[in-house]
């Protein structure tokens, strides 16, 4: 596995990983519960706690914190109500999963088959093919055709690859704000594209008042390429001076074009907190027209306190977005802090949770909250813990795979995974790896041609699945 401590400005989304098995949780575990269980929780006394699958007692009719806080005498295991908080054993609950996934990938357990360059997972033998070379920490790609598409590198650059070249930087394109996680986010063109020329970026930009110091948002332009030059530019989203912090995290982005609206994500930026509170933009889902203006019928635009453009709020920090292709349905990957990466699917209105709720601990290892579900605020579809650093989302249209249409496709960054979801009467019922250790997943697209596209970090190259039969 490639190892990627180095890339200092990508912590947030590596700190969930590269602190598996670390922290105040660490020592929690090893004051209350490795002399029963073993300094590696291979066992001891009690029984090994490696691997859930094994475990006969706690399961769908009694939970980890309900069996910790009581004990079992016919097991041995004491009561811990008096010593431990809830959201104590909550984080030890993540921990041993940490543990367990650890082990699993030491002894190098996973669904991805390789032989020679061909990967068998998911019911194919494929090759993964390199397509676009020579990027700088590609973020997200968009096919404008079946020899076109966009890719935004986060430093700033937009690129054009066509005809299996790619160009140079489209110019006059506007000033990003590259610090922490912030940088070019997103592309995608109009659903009219063919006839009113619309492209729309996504990135982190300037308060228009900063000296000095950097504060920065999340902000959205839409403009048209003509002769490799960005022109036309119109501002479609961009919030006041007072509400962009200094925080370099959690940007989100990614949007998703429907019925004359654009769906669009912006994280917590750093403050947790204001997820919950309807008066700012950021932990937020959005919904504007297509033109940038609010729609009158949003769900919270007669509260005179809220930000008139949310749809929904408690959103950690947004990184994929994309509708089903026969539904419409909205779903949303979400970035999680040390576990607890979440689907979404993302209905007007609704509270997500965040902070209040998570299947997360913080980077530290103390816990955040012993509260998994709470009145009022929605589940995820679907969760990972440990975190997997989630990222872009696609639903796979090709017929390359035709097992996997309409299957909803992951990236993880720092797990260097691809996901495939399946996804069944709203409910997630399969979820596999895809892709392992091939690079940080930053993207996902089903292409134009069929095959599946996902668009790596480490290394920086946009590639595609193809059947090994070609």
């Amino acid at each position: 596995m490639r190892l990627f401590i180095l890339l200092l400005t990508f912590t947030s989304s590596l700190l969930g990983q590269n602190r598996i098995g670390t922290g105040a949780v660490q020592k929690l575990y090893q004051e209350n519960c490795m002399s029963c269980h073993g300094e590696h929780l291979d066992g001891g006394l009690g029984h090994s706690l490696l691997d859930r699958s094994e475990w006969t007692v706690v399961g769908d009719e009694l939970d980890f914190i309900q069996y910790v806080q009581a004990g079992d005498s016919n097991t041995g295991m004491p009561g811990f109500r008096e010593a431990l908080t809830v959201p104590e054993i909550r984080s030890l609950e993540i921990y041993i999963d940490e543990v367990g996934q650890q082990a699993r990938d030491v002894a190098g357990e996973t669904s991805v088959k390789r032989q020679g360059d061909v990967l068998t997972a998911g019911g194919y033998d494929f090759r993964l093919e390199p397509v676009i070379e020579g990027l700088q920490t590609p973020w997200s790609i968009y096919f404008l055709s079946t020899t076109e598409a966009l890719i935004t590198e986060r430093s700033g650059q937009l690129r054009l690859w066509r005809a299996g070249q790619l160009s140079e930087p489209i110019t006059a394109t506007p000033k990003v704000i590259t610090q922490g996680q912030g940088g070019l986010l997103e592309v995608a063109a109009h659903p009219d594209y063919l006839d009113n020329g619309w492209i729309y970026l996504g990135f982190s930009a300037a308060a228009a008042d900063a000296e000095g110091t950097k504060y920065s948002m999340t902000k959205i332009v839409r403009g048209r390429i003509v002769d490799e030059q960005w022109v036309d530019e119109q501002v479609i989203f961009e919030v006041p001076a007072e509400f962009h912090r200094q925080a370099g995290v959690h940007f989100g982005t990614r949007f998703v074009f429907q019925d004359g609206y654009l769906y669009f994500g912006i994280g917590d930026r750093g403050a947790q907190n204001q997820a919950q509170d309807l008066s700012r933009p950021n932990g937020k889902i959005h919904r504007i027209h297509d033109d940038g203006r609010v729609p009158v019928d949003n769900p919270f635009v007669n509260q005179a306190s809220a930000y008139p453009s949310i749809w929904t709020f408690g959103n950690r920090n947004p990184q994929g977005l994309d509708a089903h292709p026969i539904t419409g349905a909205i779903f949303e990957s979400e970035h999680g802090p040390r576990g607890g990466d979440e689907i979404n699917l993302i209905l007007a209105g609704r509270n997500y949770g965040w902070p209040v709720i998570t299947y997360g601990m913080n980077y530290n290892g103390k816990p955040i909250t012993g509260q998994t579900a709470a009145p009022g605020m929605e589940q995820p579809l679907h969760y990972w813990t440990p975190s997997i650093a989630v990222c872009g989302i696609d639903f796979y249209e090709g017929d390359q795979f035709p097992e996997w249409k309409y299957n909803l496709f992951a990236g993880g960054l720092a797990s260097q995974e691809l996901h495939r979801l399946v996804i069944e009467d709203g409910r997630v019922i399969h979820d596999e790896v895809i892709l392992k250790n091939e690079g940080r997943v930053r993207d996902v697209a089903s292409g134009p041609d069929g095959c599946l596209y996902v668009v790596l970090n480490d290394p920086d190259v946009v590639a595609r699945l193809v059947p090994a039969a070609e």
